[in-house]
């Protein structure tokens, strides 16, 4: 089937996957309204939060993700005629949104009993993942700068609603004010960004603004401030240093099911489309923004690392990793060549499972809340509770860059990428911020096989109900996967990258 987007109706065909998934929120949000805690009604003692009232919420969100995935997976059937569309119908988004895709529905199933426990309400709560999620898939189809801020505003929004989602918990209305005021700010320069682009070449289409810089007829001086404006908000999104300053409390002061889907559907979403703007609509300009993001890639591989050595919080040094994966994404940006490219969304999709299963451990030590949050708190765990141990160190060493695993894999191609456009400084500093991020992520390891229980029944209250033993178990298959046998997936991957060269501008060469 053939898309023309002279056709209304072939629009909706192109959105149905995002479409779907507000309607099931919709659906979800009416029922968790109409459900029993907003009725005066108490849940059960011993109703199992697996499977009670609040969570088959969650499983009908699931459900909603499942549909999406089907139809996700059929637009690959469809064809567009034309390029002008404000949306993109190419393998480039279609492999991305089986990242958010994939990464809601870990943080769904990782969620169950902490929201039963800290009796939050399922309706709204799984309802703002499917609607954060609908905007992640939005910035990735977007061909258009206004579809692109659109999408962005819907996953701001629902984030700064989950960030603050435990009343109860004051940290959270903390994290959640302080994430929505930076992310504000943050969201001003990105929007007068798109307004001098869109002063400089007369539109918000990328491939007509590619065309246009291509071609000579922008406003340098309105381009190159729109260009700088635009950096700063994706800076933002991605938490580059030093535009990062809003991570660690954020993470820390959010539910932690929150802040694995944060950290992981956040970046991804604002890395695909750094992509689709920056080596697609300003790919001719290179000279401009390259030399900053270049800087922006050092400095926040080495800041994040530095920070993270010493962190005692492990939320907090999770926080920091994510500072430092970003660093490392941030090379690939820079390095611009196709080989970059895939293997930036082959670590998105590496980064996202092993980010969340090692959030899911994280959930399970702290007893399904906020408690037992310092690295002291898994002296023993490895003796007490050895299958979480070894779930929880498989995702550590994954996230360092062990041999073995789909996070070493990543970070061999983002160095083949970065080898590509000779970027051999770039490369050695993502080597030796990767050697210096072993030590904290193997001192939690080493807390929990070589330290004693500071008492007997220090990990007798860890909860792992069966979905998240699933999300867990998939979560390490996928690493384990993908670091002994890759190829295939970064054949996907680059088939992507290759649809977005050839439905935009292309993607850049060799800098020198």
């Amino acid at each position: 089937m053939e898309l023309d987007f002279s056709r209304q109706l072939h629009y909706v065909w192109a959105l149905l996957p995002e479409i779907i998934l507000c309607v099931w929120g919709m659906g979800v949000l009416i029922a968790g309204v109409s459900g029993p805690a907003h009725r005066g009604e108490d849940h059960a003692v011993s109703e199992d939060p697996a499977f009670g009232t609040g969570s088959g919420l969650g499983w009908v969100s699931l459900v909603g993700l499942l549909i999406a995935a089907f139809f996700n997976g059929w637009l690959y059937t469809l064809d567009e005629v034309g390029r002008g569309a404000v949306v993109a119908v190419d393998d480039f988004r279609l492999f991305a949104n089986w990242i958010f895709l994939g990464g809601a529905a870990l943080s769904i199933l990782i969620s169950f009993t902490y929201v039963y426990r800290n009796r939050l309400q399922a309706g709204e709560f799984f309802s703002l993942i499917l609607f954060a999620t609908a905007g992640m898939m939005f910035m990735a189809g977007a061909r258009d700068l206004m579809l692109l801020f659109l999408g962005l505003e819907v996953m701001s929004i629902a984030v700064y609603a989950l960030t603050a989602f435990n009343r109860r918990d004051r940290r959270g209305a903390e994290a959640g004010l302080k994430y929505f005021l930076l992310g504000a700010f943050a969201t001003g320069f990105f929007l007068y960004g798109i307004a001098l682009v869109y002063g400089a070449t007369g539109s918000t289409n990328i491939d007509t603004i590619a065309a246009v810089v291509s071609g000579g007829r922008a406003r340098e001086g309105f381009l190159t401030l729109g260009i700088a404006l635009m950096t700063i908000g994706f800076a933002f999104k991605v938490s580059a240093v030093p535009f990062h300053m809003w991570t660690p409390d954020v993470y820390e002061g959010a539910p932690a099911p929150v802040t694995a889907f944060m950290s992981v559907g956040v970046k991804a979403a604002a890395f695909v489309a750094f992509i689709r703007v920056f080596l697609v609509g300003f790919e001719s300009v290179s000279d401009q923004w390259y030399p900053v993001l270049w800087w922006l890639a050092a400095i926040t591989m080495v800041g994040a690392n530095l920070m993270a050595l010493s962190q005692t919080n492990v939320k907090r040094m999770l926080a920091y990793s994510s500072v430092a994966h970003a660093g490392y994404l941030l090379v690939a940006v820079a390095a611009g060549n196709e080989t970059a490219a895939a293997g930036m969304l082959f670590y998105l999709l590496v980064y996202t499972v092993m980010n969340v299963g090692a959030f899911a451990v994280v959930i399970g030590v702290a007893h399904q809340g906020e408690e037992r949050l310092q690295i002291e708190d898994y002296s023993g765990f490895g003796r007490k509770r050895p299958e979480l141990a070894v779930f929880l160190t498989i995702f550590l060493l994954s996230l360092a860059g062990f041999p073995g695993t789909g996070g070493f894999m990543g970070k061999i191609y983002l160095l083949q990428g970065a080898a590509e456009s000779n970027l051999w400084y770039l490369a050695t500093i993502l080597v030796l911020t990767t050697v210096a991020s072993y030590y904290y992520y193997l001192r939690v390891a080493w807390y929990m096989w070589m330290r004693e229980t500071t008492s007997e029944d220090q990990h007798d209250l860890v909860v792992t109900p069966l979905p998240m033993k699933a999300a867990l178990i998939i979560a390490v298959a996928v690493v384990l996967y993908l670091g002994i046998f890759p190829s295939s997936m970064m054949e996907f991957a680059r088939a992507g990258v290759e649809g977005l060269g050839a439905l935009g501008g292309g993607l850049l060469g060799v800098h020198p």
